[in-house]
Order: structure tokens, then sequence, then C-alpha cells
């Protein structure tokens, strides 16, 4: 095989194909960074990557366990770039601050830990935004990630670098995570999977604030929804030290299947979740186009609402997100040298976040539950519910955040993302599927959501989707003559 048919293979083919030894770790790692220095100068996906030589004994050293009969686990000689929050000891955790330290990280973050233990290779990191806030990677410390369609055009974020190397067949999964859809969005963004687990099924790390930090999580982003499934298995899992992750433990990767029957599934369109928050035009007719393969698969399509005001749901977003992201940050800008060096829409998170008091966190939780029953009463009619992932597409990679949608002015730096905001704060497991291309040729993709810890059967129902939808196939122009 040449380096483009094996980077082309999906993650699970490549797996058996490298612990049937047909294709040799040291191959596979050749190929990705050839691939990574072809494109990533142009797109700028990952960051901080190692020494090539380095990485090369390393992925013979994986063939020489395999040559022994150990295979460490599903990952074993995967090539994989760490999200640029999350930890990978001997790497700098950038963040896309300049005011992060430079000194490489100590300890791994526990889903970076479990993807060594599988057999991964950590080779750099993923680009992206200053503190992963906003849905567009691009930061004063190693500038901006393009979209892997048009490079001209947004990555989204903030898993924006691991959603354009995923695209590009730099890795063959990636890991990411998601406060305000930052695991889906640049999954639509670049026409990957994504998947937004249910809270608490893969574990943040000890050493994070673990009780009130329930925006926030880890989660698998792949090619298709089988590979995210199983990336998933590796990353989930009870951890006696993170009080709230879930004791219901997951197949192996190896052993997981999602074949299952489809037909008569109930599903809820929501089309933009409340009648009057904008969509750029063509989103939602792309969307609906998309629908035809949920009916195509023998499901029951039907529109619905989610009963709950968009305000109690927007101010509970922004209140409980000022909360995390004003408490952590806010001691940064305690000091006059750092603040003007921090993003403006970290400060206008900080200055916000001073402004809360015990009365209005406490209304914005009532808020919130009354977003989850919301959910709770669609969910006693439908097993699952669709949305479009984003409110507009791929936008021009020079600006910062659109600030109009379909007319209507963006009232935050984050307001144009607001479609993925019920979902987090009811902790929905959340996947990203591909919903076609627009009226310019931009990716789009499609939220399905199930209940609460429903995150197999949401797996299983995306996976027939993906094997079914005409747009898996399809590669980023910059690949389509490769082989």
């Amino acid at each position: 095989m040449n380096d483009a048919d094996i980077l082309s293979l999906d993650a699970t083919t490549l797996a058996r194909r490298l612990a049937a030894r047909d294709i040799s770790c040291r191959e596979l790692m050749a190929a990705a960074l050839a691939r990574i220095g072809a494109l990533n100068p142009r797109f700028n996906a990952l960051v901080s990557l190692r020494d090539p030589e380095e990485l090369l004994t390393e992925a013979q050293e994986r063939d020489a366990q395999l040559a022994r009969g150990e295979r460490l686990g599903w990952m074993h000689g995967f090539p994989l770039a760490v999200k640029d929050l999350s930890h990978a000891a001997g790497l700098p955790t950038s963040m896309g601050s300049p005011l992060a330290p430079k000194s490489p990280a100590r300890a791994d973050s526990l889903h970076v830990a479990r993807a060594k233990a599988a057999g991964a290779i950590v080779i750099g990191k993923s680009n992206t935004p200053e503190f992963g806030l906003g849905s567009h990677t691009y930061n004063t410390v190693f500038g901006t990630t393009r979209n892997a369609w048009d490079e001209t055009k947004s990555a989204g974020g903030s898993s924006g670098g691991a959603a354009v190397a995923l695209a590009l067949e730099m890795m063959p999964v990636a890991d990411g995570s998601d406060m305000m859809g930052s695991l889906r969005n640049p999954a639509a963004f670049n026409s990957v999977i994504g998947f937004r687990p249910s809270r608490g099924r893969v574990p943040g790390s000890p050493d994070e604030d673990l009780f009130f930090q329930q925006l926030g999580t880890e989660g698998p982003m792949a090619r298709t929804v089988e590979d995210a499934a199983r990336l998933l298995c590796v990353q989930a899992g009870f951890d006696a030290r993170v009080p709230l992750s879930l004791p219901d433990a997951l197949p192996s990767p190896d052993a997981l299947s999602l074949d299952a029957e489809m037909k008569g599934l109930r599903i809820g369109w929501l089309g933009p979740v409340w009648p009057d928050l904008p969509t750029e035009p063509g989103v939602l007719a792309t969307c609906e186009q998309a629908l035809a393969t949920f009916a195509g698969l023998g499901c029951i399509v039907e529109p619905c609402t989610l009963d709950v005001p968009r305000e109690q749901n927007w101010t509970a977003w922004l209140r409980l997100r000022q909360l995390l992201v004003g408490g952590k940050l806010g001691a940064l800008a305690a000091d006059p040298r750092h603040r003007e060096r921090i993003k403006p829409e970290a400060l206008w998170e900080i200055e916000q976040a001073r402004h809360l008091d015990a009365a209005s966190l406490y209304q914005a939780s009532i808020y919130r539950s009354n977003v989850y029953r919301a959910f709770v009463r669609l969910f006693e009619r439908f097993d699952a519910v669709v949305a479009p992932t984003a409110q507009v597409f791929p936008f021009d990679a020079a600006l910062h955040w659109p600030d109009t949608v379909n007319g209507v002015k963006s009232q935050t730096y984050h307001h144009w993302m607001e479609i993925v905001t019920p979902f987090t704060l009811a902790g929905l497991p959340t996947l990203n599927l591909r919903a076609g291309f627009g009226p310019q040729g931009l990716p789009m993709g499609l939220q399905l959501a199930g209940p609460a810890n429903a995150d197999l059967a949401v797996l299983r129902l995306g996976h027939a989707y993906d094997r079914a939808c005409p747009w898996t196939a399809l590669r980023p122009p910059v690949l389509a003559s490769d082989r």
C-alpha cells in the first residue's frame, strides 16, 4: 500500500491491519509524518510537533512489541495529537495563550494516559483558540487553523486543529473537548465526526475542578461514527478520584458492535430549536435534506419543539459559563502585565463573572433544570432528536467571529453558537453527523442527541446513518486527487 492508501483507512480497519502486521507501525508513522509535512504548513492544524526520528523509533518499538505478541490495545501504533488544552507529558500545554507556562507538562491528562495505555503514540498537539474560547481556532501563539475544505474559511473550534488533522488524514482519530460545541462545531465545519458524551462518561483529570465543572467534557473525534465509538471506549471508564464519573463500563474497543435495527425509531426534528433563533440561509435546507437518510433507514421523523423559553436557556448558559471561565481565568487578569495579553473575549467573561451573585447563579441552575426537563418530556415521545450543529457555514478565517447571523446582530462573541447550548446544559450524549454541503459547497452537520447516559444508543443510530449517507466517503479537495 502507498502512503495515501494507508492514511485513508478508517481507524477500525487500520487497527486490525496493524494487529495482523499487514501494515507496520513505522509505515503508518512515516506516512502520517509525510502528510503532516506536506499539508500542515498550509492548514496549521498541528503544533508543538515532536522530532520525527524519535517518533519513527517509537513506532518501531510498537512493531517489536507486536512481533513478540504484545499488543497494548486498540490504538497500538496510532499517531495521536492531543488537543492543546490537555496535558501530554513532555510537551507544553499552551492553551493558545502567550501567558501559559513554556515548560513541558509533567504528566498526562487522564484521557491521554488511557490513549497511551491503548498503544497511541503522541506526536504533538492540535491547535485551539486561546483558552479554548470561541468556535474559531486562532491565537497569537501559533496562528490560525484553516478549514480542510476551503483554507480561506474557519475550521471552527475549539477542537479545530483536531478536526482539520482528521479531515486531512494526518491521524486516524483525535481527542477533543466540548463546552460550547467544541467537539461538534469543528466536526461539522470539516465534515468529520465529533461526539460529546454524557456528563461523566469520560472523566476529567483528577487535578481539575470536579464538582462545579459540569459543562465541559473530553470526547472522541473520528472520520466514522464507528471509529469515534471505539475511541470513546478507550477514553471512558470510572475513576474513583473523579466523583462525577459514571460507574457503568463500555465494551472494549475490539469487542464493540454498533449494529442494530433502526426501523420504527422515532426521531424529533427540532429545526433551529426556537423559531426566532437565526440561521444562515441554506443551513436548515441542508439539514432537512439530510433527514431523508433517517427515513431511508426506516426511522419515523417528525417535527418537534423544545418546550423551554429561549431566554431561560441563554441566561443559564451565560451565567454558568461566566462562573466557570471567569473564575478560572480571573487571577490572570488581576496582573496588569498579563491583562493586556489576554484576548478581549476572555476579559469579557472575567468582567461578567465579577457581577454574579448567589441568587443569579441559583436561578441559572433552576433554568438549567428546566432545559433538562424539557428534553425528558421530548424523550417520552422520541428515541432521539436532531438539530443543525451550527447556525452558520464556515466563515472567513480572517474574522474573529460572525457579528451577525442572517441579519440578526450577535449580542456576544459566542451568540452565533447558541444552538449547541441546550444539549450541553442537559448533559446529553450528542453526536455531530455529516449533513452535506450548502449552497457554497461548504460542510454542515447535524446534532443527534439521545437521553442522558444513552451514549451507545446514539452511536448505534449515528453509525447506521453514517453508513447510509452519501457524504462519508468524500474527501477534501486537497486530497481528492492523491489516489
